[in-house]
């Protein structure tokens, strides 16, 4: 049997020493591993491959830090994007009619700051998901897996949409596509985010609503005219019923509105 090819992580961040400590792990677990000390190199570097070995960034993934000085990770995201190069995670999307010229990657975000108002721009602009430093290697391994996982799905699709693309130049207009009913690994995570939100109460919706704004409990508690104590009441109570085990997870949970299936089983 022929080996699949080497998974490789594109890592950005500006700590040298982080990016040596997770550099050792990534390559100890099997993966290719190249690491950027800022953001503007590895754009220019991820520009090149596109343009001269697209092939590099299949079995790819983008290990990307918020902070950083200069280009951000969040503008690293924006200009890659621009480009078509990362995964955009909509469900509603049509897959696009032929493949894009490189394959587009996943992008998981870490920070050490636990910055709400950043947490929810990261998933809102597409990422797999975002890891509060310092994680555990099994977080880590996770979030990868999801990646890869999804990065594959996508990559699939587009080369199956490519079967019915029109040759170029060809003025013919094709039948349309009969659409094919498929499985969606989301579907399952997305009823159980729903049913999970439905289990919460009018006031625990409010402060719900609140943390995902990035507001403090203080805040909330004024504008929906509560008492601090009793705002952290029910932020208990809802972090309880949402099966969240930090505040990372349930800003994930509410901006993709959906649960990770892996989250289901452990849950």
């Amino acid at each position: 049997m022929t080996p699949r090819p080497a998974r490789t992580v594109y890592l950005v961040d500006d700590n040298a020493e982080f990016r040596s400590s997770a550099q050792w792990w990534l390559s100890g677990a099997g993966y290719r591993v190249h690491d950027f000390g800022d953001a503007q190199t590895a754009l220019d570097a991820l520009d090149r491959l596109a343009a001269e070995r697209p092939d590099e960034l299949h079995r790819a993934c983008l290990l990307l830090d918020v902070r950083m000085p200069g280009l951000s990770g969040l503008d690293l995201h924006d200009r890659l994007a621009d480009r078509g190069l990362t995964l955009r995670l909509d469900p509603a999307a049509e897959p696009p009619a032929a493949p894009p010229a490189a394959p587009p990657l996943p992008v998981v975000y870490m920070t050490g700051h636990g910055d709400v108002p950043l947490a929810v721009a990261a998933m809102q602009k597409g990422a797999v998901t975002m890891l509060e430093k310092p994680f555990a290697d099994d977080a880590l391994e996770q979030a990868l897996e999801r990646a890869f996982a999804l990065a594959e799905s996508a990559w699939a699709r587009c080369q199956v949409a490519s079967l019915f693309a029109l040759p170029p130049g060809d003025g013919a207009v094709p039948p349309p596509t009969p659409r094919l009913p498929e499985p969606d690994p989301a579907e399952a995570g997305r009823r159980e985010y729903q049913r999970r939100l439905e289990s919460l109460s009018p006031r625990q919706r409010q402060v719900l609503q609140g943390i995902v704004a990035g507001k403090l409990s203080k805040q909330i508690a004024w504008e929906i005219g509560l008492s601090g104590k009793t705002v952290e009441f029910h932020r208990k109570c809802l972090m309880e019923r949402m099966q969240a085990r930090n505040a990372m997870h349930l800003l994930r949970m509410a901006v993709s509105r959906s649960v990770d299936v892996a989250d289901t089983l452990v849950a």
